[in-house]
């Protein structure tokens, strides 16, 4: 006669408590301290913050738009702070204020004005005037832009 094979797993340690026995030696009751009430519904278990493909979409617009402002910003900024002597220079507006001076190829059709001298330093009215004459005898035209310590002034002449 043969036995028949144990019950379980033969190789767990300790004895399992059959499906159903509470663990441990104290009973579970509902309405304690960290069980639900009977009957009420089990909430699910809470997931990791996940992003929409909406929230995706709208973070990658948001840095495009961004992207294209600063691209036009750096853009309209004129580069009249680059200029050398020899340099030759366009310009953007027809606002004296704010006339949007840029270096160009002196080969290039936009090209208007030859920067015969860059003076450094802060300038205005007739002292620009007179360090244009000095610098420059032929000059035409003076541009000074005031920004704190990279304040300058071009002597300017028609291409």
């Amino acid at each position: 006669m043969t036995t028949p094979p144990p019950q379980g797993n033969p190789f767990a340690q300790g004895q399992q408590q059959p499906y159903g026995q509470p663990q441990g030696g104290f009973p579970q009751q509902a309405g304690q301290p960290g069980f639900p009430p009977p009957g009420a519904p089990v909430p699910p278990p809470q997931q990791g913050r996940k992003l929409s493909f909406k929230t995706i979409k709208n973070i990658v617009i948001v840095l495009i738009v961004a992207g294209v402002a600063i691209g036009g910003w750096i853009a309209s900024k004129d580069d009249a702070n680059t200029a050398a002597v020899g340099d030759c220079m366009h310009r953007g507006s027809t606002d004296d204020n704010d006339p949007d001076l840029e270096v160009v190829d002196c080969g290039d059709a936009k090209a208007q004005y030859t920067v015969l001298a860059k003076i450094e330093g802060n300038h205005s009215g007739l002292t620009a005037q007179s360090k244009c004459e000095a610098e420059a005898k032929d000059f035409q035209y003076v541009y000074t832009e005031t920004n704190g310590s990279k304040s300058f002034l071009l002597c300017l002449k028609d291409k």
